[in-house]
């Protein structure tokens, strides 16, 4: 019997509408090609602490290698709730925590359990890639609240105020310390947040993967920790960057009761559970020394002074200072060239890799993300050779003017 080749469409039209993304081929020419230095990264550099690595094999040795329940495993969802009444302020119990594999994971979950076909959820933009074709695959509407470096970048009620259809939309976004643009947002600016969510009926999304990455006198604060929205919020975390275990694949979210027993419930048919091993390791983490955390910190907090003040030292870049996450966001428009074209132009002309700023909204035309999960050794060549290249591209500005 002759066998045809399917002549039907098999992609579903909500894969096919999806952004392409230009990151997976970014990575790819860095990593074929040994003299680039990559400031793209978004995992840490470090190496997962020892003591956790060395507890995960323990584990391992003793079998830990079964399912979990979709909840996450008790010992762990009760050291999380301990970790978010201690660090968060939030008072939640082991019931109101579902561990997944990563914190992507459980915005997937969040979504599917409070968005239905043709809703709206607010997020921001410039915002993390994963939020808008997360919501665009559930056939929702992503409602982008524009961040401005104008105002640092942070959020403005004003600006949701005009984005938000009040009759379809259940779901505000928000992350804070930010990715891509470093912006941890004020307790003031949570306030009005929580006022806005308040108004308009809302559930938020607060992804706080980034919360022990904060400098310069920064204070990080969850917006579930606020008077009278513990009902309202989901929080989200993370191993993957407090931890350098981002290879594990195990995050948390924590809020209300219904919401967490309805991601429970769809996550027996998404991945069953985060990885058993994975959830060992992550007690191992928050029950072990943080003096790693710490030293980390420290060291991301001396890279961040480096790239941001030899960033602004290059004609034609300025770049806000970042006070969270291992990013910095510069804003190259003076270049009158795009994003993803400048980005292009600095692989080939400074071996340098960055990523575009449309990767992460409309509003992010005009920027480039530079990580500064790298050595500081490498941000200081990198910056020199952005420097030197550039110097051409001013050279063309002063001759058109």
């Amino acid at each position: 019997m002759l066998r045809k080749v399917i002549s039907r469409r098999i992609i579903a039209e909500r894969e096919e509408e999806l952004p392409l993304s230009t990151m997976g081929e970014l990575i790819k020419i860095a990593e074929e090609n040994k003299g680039i230095i990559s400031l793209g990264p978004g995992e840490p550099d470090f190496n997962t602490p020892k003591h956790i690595i060395n507890f995960a094999c323990k584990k391992l040795r003793e079998g830990y290698t079964h399912y979990s329940s979709p909840a996450g495993r008790h010992g762990l969802r009760e050291a999380i709730a301990k970790k978010l009444r201690k660090n968060n302020k939030i008072d939640v119990s082991p019931d109101q925590v579902i561990v997944t594999a990563g914190s992507t994971e459980a915005i997937l979950l969040a979504l599917m359990c409070t968005t239905d076909p043709g809703e709206g959820v607010l997020l921001p933009d410039p915002g993390f890639l994963a939020y808008r074709p997360t919501v665009e695959t559930l056939s929702g509407m992503p409602l982008c609240v524009p961040h401005y470096e104008d105002a640092g970048f942070q959020f403005e009620v004003e600006e949701a105020r005009k984005a938000i259809l009040p009759e379809k939309t259940n779901v505000l976004i928000i992350n804070s310390p930010s990715n891509p643009t470093g912006v941890v947002y004020k307790k003031k600016t949570l306030e009005k947040i929580a006022d806005f969510a308040c108004e308009y009926d809302l559930l938020i999304i607060s992804d706080e993967a980034y919360e022990r990455l904060v400098y310069g006198g920064e204070k990080h604060v969850s917006i579930g920790s606020l008077n009278g929205m513990e009902n309202r919020v989901l929080t989200l975390h993370t191993f993957s960057k407090t931890y350098a275990m981002p290879g594990f694949r195990v995050g948390y979210a924590a809020g209300p009761e219904c919401l967490i027993n309805a991601m429970k419930k769809l996550h027996l048919y998404t991945t069953v559970c985060a990885p058993t091993i994975s959830q060992e390791a992550a007690l191992a983490a928050l029950k072990g020394p943080q003096g790693c955390v710490s030293k980390m910190v420290k060291e991301y907090d001396r890279r961040r002074k480096l790239i941001t003040e030899r960033l602004n030292d290059i004609p034609g870049i300025s770049c806000i200072e970042p006070r969270g996450a291992f990013y910095a966001f510069p804003n190259i428009s003076s270049f009158g060239m795009k994003s993803f074209d400048f980005t292009m132009w600095l692989l080939k002309n400074a071996r340098v890799a960055t990523t575009p700023g449309t990767e992460f909204g409309k509003l992010g035309e005009g920027y480039v993300r530079c990580s500064f999960a790298t050595s500081y050794e490498k941000i200081n060549t990198a910056m020199d050779r952005v420097e030197k290249a550039t110097k051409v591209l001013n050279k063309r500005k002063k001759k058109t003017r």
